[in-house]
């Protein structure tokens, strides 16, 4: 894993839009500002560009957040196909999967709430408005067309707005630059897979274009515990398709205005085993299979200008999404749900001096779902950040917003991240303080099920303080990078059901604390190692007792090696902790569900300089273990397939 794109790289069509109007404002300042002390492998580390810490391109030597980026070359040497195995690797998240590909996924980062992670696709928030908490569901994201990653964490509202109390996770995918590039790959293995993909991407004078498809089957996952079914019941594996179309494109109208599109379909259909109710309280897994088919539709539509000299940089935005997922289970009628969203966003930056800039942005987004009701809310935002050069080795940056939501009235949120930075001893000291809050959804606050349950349209929102510091430090001039943060969140007002369990109530808080840690080793240019290490202790302060599915340790070990110009390997190792957890029905509420550790290899080898071969051994040891628990996840798997750049 990498941290990023360097800022050479940021300057070019890599990066949206707005990644021009930071470069123009933040570049020159910071790249004079890198220690002059540090290995040459260090120093493109340290000159990578993020852009989700502070919503500009700024280099990770200035930001005091907690960030990890995976680009699009971790993901080739890992060869990771779904979102879900990208997430795994990342400190500071646990990440449950419901069986294999295209089963259900949630994130809990930092040892925050499923929902309390802020999902971004080409700056489209992707979360879902008829869900009954919102969230987005990594399982249905595929990896064809992604360039990076950026994981962002710590609470967040300051500069996203609701849903970013765990923090941000910032999907950019690939622009098209030069002349016309073809791509394709197949691929298959265990679990009767056949994955494809193909590709084109390139600009032509003022216009640059980037379209990919790709098709990910998955036939026959074991997901269901044989030991849960009834005597002499077969078990029925899970089959997943997937079909995703994208597309990005661009126009350079003059060197200082373009308009950009960025468009993505996904549809799925996914088979697996639900829950036989006949036998409640205790429910059963279901001798038939339940079936779920989504559609979802995302696109944004942006243009940006440039004026004053570079000195106001601006970006105006109107994304649409709109999600559909229909559900048969045995034993019910179909169920539908529809959830829609429109935004328009405005972004300017203004160069006040060469130490700093100031960032303003307004917002007006409308959320509504039309199935299995009918109902919406609207939230009008501002938000404005000031980022400072103080001296020789302080940064920071200072951003509040203001939200107005038609159905809960208003919230303020802040963030005030400070970092110090020594070149001669390559040491940087970093910290953050900032709030965060979750609104209440459409589901919690209209959907009803009389007589059994009701909605509360009276609810508040969620809401956070957190805190982190941290210390990074170079050794033997840049071979070995460590580094460690401490982080706490305090959140209150949680929604969950009342006392009586008719009803949500805003009657939670809960806490958490943790550290990540890491230790990189680069002793050669060709070969990489690094290892990661998270602990969380996620607490309910009601009921004194440990949040479900947040493991207290968790461990990567991850070793890239280039053994010549034509092999690329790789290897990871993930190791979880034991969690607490209820079982596939929740008719036992909390038991201790067991640890497990997983091997994964990968390696690709250039035919020439058109054709690759490549090959991957997932879960190498081939271990049995539930994530979460009465779901199997899938056992060793095998993988080959060919793939072409023209």
């Amino acid at each position: 894993m990498t941290t990023g794109l360097t800022a050479r790289r940021a300057l070019g069509r890599a990066a949206p839009s707005p990644s021009r109007l930071g470069a123009a404002l933040l570049l020159p300042i910071a790249l004079g500002t890198l220690p002059a002390l540090c290995r040459a492998a260090e120093v493109d580390e340290l000159q990578t560009i993020v852009i989700t810490a502070t919503r500009v391109p700024t280099p990770v030597l200035q930001v005091a957040s907690s960030i990890t980026v995976v680009t699009a070359a971790d993901l080739e040497a890992r060869q990771e196909r779904t979102f879900a195995a990208v997430l795994r690797d990342i400190p500071g998240l646990n990440v449950v999967q419901q069986g294999g590909p295209g089963a259900e996924t949630s994130v809990f980062m930092r040892g925050t709430n499923s929902n309390h992670t802020k999902v971004l696709v080409d700056g489209i928030d992707v979360s879902d408005p008829s869900n009954a908490n919102a969230a987005f569901d990594f399982g249905q994201l595929l990896t064809q067309d992604i360039e990076r990653v950026e994981v962002l964490r710590g609470p967040q509202s300051g500069l996203y707005g609701s849903d970013a109390i765990g923090g941000v996770i910032n999907v950019i995918t690939r622009a098209g630059s030069g002349p016309m590039k073809l791509s394709a790959s197949v691929e298959g293995g265990t679990f009767d897979s056949l994955n494809q993909t193909a590709g084109v991407s390139g600009s032509q004078e003022a216009f640059h274009y980037s379209a990919n498809v790709a098709h990910l089957h998955s036939g026959s996952t074991p997901v269901t515990p044989l030991d849960l079914l009834a005597p002499g019941e077969q078990r029925h594996n899970d089959s997943y398709d997937n079909f995703t179309v994208s597309s990005k494109l661009g126009f350079d109208l003059t060197p200082d205005f373009d308009l950009g599109l960025v468009t993505r379909y996904t549809n799925t259909h996914l088979h697996y085993t639900g829950e036989d109710f006949t036998n409640f309280p205790v429910d059963i897994p279901a001798a038939q299979q339940s079936a779920s088919d989504t559609d979802e539709y995302y696109g944004r539509a942006s243009a940006h200008l440039v004026s004053l000299q570079g000195g106001l940089n601006q970006t105006l935005g109107l994304a649409f999404t709109r999600n559909r997922t229909a559900t048969l289970q045995p034993q019910t009628a179909e169920s539908l749900n529809t959830g829609e969203r429109v935004k328009l966003d405005w972004q300017g930056a203004v160069r006040v001096s060469s130490a700093q800039s100031v960032l303003l942005g307004l917002e007006d987004a409308r959320d509504e779902i039309s199935a299995p009701l009918s109902a919406s809310l609207r939230i009008a935002s501002a938000y404005v950040e000031l980022q400072s050069h103080l001296g020789e080795h302080w940064f920071s940056a200072l951003n509040a917003r203001y939200d107005d939501n038609d159905r809960f009235g208003s919230k303020v949120t802040y963030r005030i991240a400070p970092t110090w930075v020594s070149s001669e001893s390559g040491t940087k000291l970093k910290a953050s303080i900032g709030s965060g809050f979750k609104a209440p959804t459409l589901g919690e606050l209209f959907q009803s099920f009389p007589p059994f349950f009701f909605a509360n349209p009276d609810l508040k929102p969620e809401s956070s303080v957190g805190y982190d510091l941290g210390i990074e430090q170079g050794l033997s001039a840049g071979v070995v990078r460590i580094g460690a943060t401490w982080f706490h969140n305090r959140i209150r007002d949680l929604i969950t059901t009342d006392v009586t369990g008719t009803t949500y109530a805003n009657v939670g808080r809960a806490s958490t604390d943790g550290v990540e840690s890491f230790v990189a080793y680069q002793p050669l240019r060709q070969l990489s190692l690094r290892l990661d290490y998270t602990y969380t202790q996620a607490t309910d302060d009601v009921l004194h007792e440990e949040l479900l599915r947040r493991p207290k340790h968790k461990g990567n070990l991850n070793a890239t090696w280039r053994a010549s110009d034509a092999l690329l390997l790789n290897a990871s190792v993930l190791t979880v902790g034991s969690w607490v957890d209820g079982n596939r029905d929740f008719s036992i509420p909390r038991l201790d569900a067991p640890g497990y550790t997983t091997v994964n290899l990968a390696a690709s080898f250039d035919l020439s300089r058109q054709w690759a071969l490549f090959g991957r051994i997932d879960n190498l040891l081939d271990r049995h273990y539930e994530n979460p628990v009465g779901f199997l996840q899938p056992g060793i798997g095998v993988f080959a397939g060919i793939k072409t750049q023209l």
